[in-house]
């Protein structure tokens, strides 16, 4: 595979080729879920109160196990951590499945399904975000980043809740859910087949799982590019979040006149966007101003939500959402690989894992607010809020915490000749 573009350098590797394999299956199968999920509860006679409770089980799953995960992840080979999310994933979704195709499903073992997911996804993030960097070598790892980050939305936002709809509708539900437990059958498959990489830490004095996370949250707390950016990416998903899952909808109805097919219109923008960002990302180097750049893109990046709150104009709003997209998703690929190339590799599980539960905590509470939030001030200070308060945010967390000096003090833009070796799986 020689001659491969800089973005597509990674797959030489069959480890990585594996691997990346195993991650698309397991997207896909989030997608089918998601949509399996919600016609499902529709299908039991569920309403809104249901699916909220089942759906709240997997976010609180998730973010009951992350943190276990990012310990267990610096301490376990990873590729052990893969496959037994990927064969508890196969099995709770299964099990339902056939359920459901017998017409014996009840809503408290979906529920139990879907818990038993979550703590299943809050391991993997943790496994998978350090596992990476042991097939790829560092010079790769921008584009490894680049290539998940066309990956993600093209299977998890697009393709795999396409082929859920078509099956709900064409079947049952039963047989989405049954496509998805297959799916990640074939997710587990690619992992077995990985070879098990060393747990790069010393192993010689291992303090309990407690004290792993602890060391964790130490390293976070006094690494300033680490806990700004943190600190920044943890309040700007706070800000806007909720609007854009909440409100978008009501602004497409309300003022562009449409619906739930316009809304998706929204989304794909979003998706589409993300892919194409993360592609152009993923085939430059890494920027010398690597922090800054990152920070900028994500803050400035939220300043097209403001259209949603004032255009009645339908493709304003798609191409708002296209570029909010695209610079979120290539923010995201900066980060991972600036993760993956500055915390020590005994750190990387537990640091991804914190990185995590950051995110995931201030979902649901941006969601909540949102409602109240624009009854108060209404759609557009909401989205005023939303689309203007990130990139202040921004520039604080730059300037606050001297991020240009750490940037020029830590260069990581070398060229790829010049780049150490990874501790890499055989290939």
């Amino acid at each position: 595979m020689a001659g491969l573009p800089r973005a597509l350098a990674p797959l030489r590797s069959r480890s990585y080729r594996l691997l990346a394999s195993s991650m698309g299956l397991s997207l896909f199968a989030q997608g089918l879920w998601t949509v399996a999920l919600v016609w499902q509860v529709v299908d039991l006679g569920g309403g809104p109160a249901a699916l909220s409770l089942v759906t709240a089980l997997q976010a609180a799953g998730m973010l009951a196990s992350t943190l276990l995960g990012g310990a267990l992840a610096d301490r376990v080979p990873q590729r052990r951590i893969l496959l037994g999310v990927a064969l508890l994933q196969t099995a709770a979704v299964g099990a339902i499945a056939l359920l459901s195709l017998a017409g014996a499903l009840a809503l408290g073992p979906l529920a139990a399904a879907s818990l038993a997911g979550g703590l299943a996804m809050g391991l993997y993030y943790p496994a998978y975000s350090a596992l990476v960097p042991a097939v790829v070598p560092p010079a790769e790892l921008l584009a490894a980043n680049g290539l998940e980050g066309v990956v993600r939305p093209a299977l998890a936002m697009a393709a795999g809740p396409a082929a859920g709809g078509l099956l709900v509708a064409a079947v049952s539900p039963g047989a989405a859910l049954a496509a998805t437990a297959l799916t990640q059958a074939a997710a587990a498959a690619c992992v077995a087949a990985l070879p098990t990489t060393p747990v790069r830490r010393d192993d010689a004095d291992r303090p309990g799982l407690l004290a792993d996370v602890r060391e964790g949250v130490s390293y976070m707390v006094r690494t300033p590019w680490l806990l700004a950016t943190l600190l920044f990416a943890s309040l700007m998903v706070l800000v806007i979040i909720g609007p854009f899952e909440v409100l978008v909808p009501f602004a497409v109805r309300d003022r562009a006149g449409g619906g739930p097919a316009e809304h998706a219109w929204v989304l794909a923008a979003f998706g589409i966007g993300g892919a194409v960002g993360s592609a152009v990302v993923a085939s430059l180097r890494l920027p010398r101003r690597y922090l800054t750049v990152m920070n900028l893109m994500w803050g400035a990046g939220c300043i097209p939500l403001v259209v949603f709150g004032w255009t009645s104009q339908l493709w304003v709003m798609i191409a708002a959402a296209g570029v909010l997209g695209a610079a979120f998703e290539a923010g995201t690929v900066i980060w991972g690989t600036l993760l993956q190339r500055r915390v020590p590799a005994a750190l990387l599980g537990r640091v991804s894992s914190l990185d995590f539960f950051v995110s995931m905590a201030f979902m649901p509470l941006s969601m909540a607010l949102a409602g109240p939030v624009s009854g108060a001030i209404g759609l557009t200070g909401t989205f005023l809020l939303a689309g203007l308060v990130p990139p202040v945010l921004a520039l604080v967390a730059v300037l606050g915490w001297r991020l240009p000096a750490d940037e020029l003090a830590h260069p990581l833009h070398v060229p790829a000749e010049e780049e150490p070796a990874a501790v890499t799986a055989p290939v």
